[in-house]
C-alpha cells in the first residue's frame, strides 16, 4: 500500500500574487480582466494555482511577454 502524502497545490491571493509578480494589485486585475492569467473564482475572490503562476511566468518569458531593453550611453 503506497502512504505517499500528496501535496496540495498552494492556492495564492490577487495581493500575494501582487507581491510575488512585483506589480500592483491593479495590474493583476488587469491581467486577469484581459484573459493573460491563470485563475479561479473561490466564493467571489479570486485564487490563483502557484504553480499555474510558474507555468505562465516561464511561458511569458520564453515569448513576446517578456520583453528587454539594452542600454545605451
Amino acid at each position: 500500500m503506497n502512504t505517499q502524502k500528496i501535496e496540495p497545490e498552494r492556492l495564492m491571493t490577487v495581493h500575494e500574487v501582487a507581491a510575488y509578480l512585483a506589480v500592483t494589485e491593479r495590474t493583476v486585475y488587469r491581467l486577469l480582466r484581459d484573459r493573460e492569467f491563470p485563475a479561479l473564482r473561490v466564493g467571489g475572490q479570486w485564487r490563483f494555482n502557484s504553480n499555474m503562476i510558474e507555468k505562465w511566468m516561464q511561458k511569458e518569458s520564453a515569448g513576446a511577454g517578456m520583453r528587454s531593453y539594452a542600454l545605451t550611453e
